[in-house]
């Protein structure tokens, strides 16, 4: 029966790989769901693949300009929202712009009209211009972080999809916390490797998707 990476099966590597971490050995057994979270971070930063790919969809309010991000929310693609009589299918995409450049060109939110730009308010709302004067319907599409592994939830997309990134990253980060600096470049490569494989995967879904289109 084939295996499957969880939360607890990750531990249990990790204890054997480092012949460390039970639970008498308090530090490190300690250390290891700190150092698999860390891994987690680490890979939703470097990985652009569609796994780690959000939609929401929500609607803008008339006369409110700043919009809270999604949990987990680490960097927007795109947002288009609905105009026209309802139910308001018709999508129009909002192009992102500086916070500067979106102030300048709607310098009084109390004013409203149909959203053309957005731009990052703070790390945990977005800005829209003009103001909405209309209550439309939106779509957001943005890279997020997983829910994080922890003993209440042993399963995400990184265990399913890339359990060994998350293995040999995890294995990575453990090197210097145990102080055996010569793993370090043994598990850094294995990382990079597991990293380019999966951006590769990517790209080549892209490069197919394209073909395809071509083809028609």
């Amino acid at each position: 029966m084939p295996t499957a990476m969880t939360f607890n099966s990750l531990l249990g590597d990790l204890r054997g790989f480092i012949e460390r971490g039970q639970v008498q050995d308090t530090s490190v057994y300690a250390q290891l769901p700190r150092i698999v979270n860390r891994v987690e971070r680490d890979l939703a930063t470097k990985l652009k693949v569609l796994g780690l790919k959000n939609v929401i969809t929500s609607t803008f309010s008339a006369g409110v300009s700043v919009y809270a991000k999604p949990d987990r929310w680490r960097e927007t693609t795109s947002i288009n929202f609905g105009v026209g009589s309802p139910p308001q299918q018709r999508r129009v995409p909002l192009y992102s712009r500086s916070y500067e450049y979106c102030r300048m060109y709607w310098p009084n939110p109390e004013e409203t009209g149909q959203p053309e730009f957005y731009a990052d308010y703070d790390y945990n709302h977005w800005l829209i211009v003009p103001t909405p004067s209309e209550n439309y319907p939106f779509e957001v599409n943005y890279w997020g972080l997983p829910p994080l592994l922890d003993e209440s939830n042993q399963t995400n997309w990184l265990t399913e999809y890339a359990p060994n990134a998350l293995l040999f990253g995890s294995l990575l980060q453990c090197a210097p916390f145990l102080k055996e600096d010569e793993r370090i470049p043994i598990w850094q490569g294995f990382y990079n490797e597991q990293l380019a494989a999966l951006d590769g995967q990517d790209l080549q879904r892209v490069i197919d998707q394209q073909a395809a289109r071509r083809e028609v």
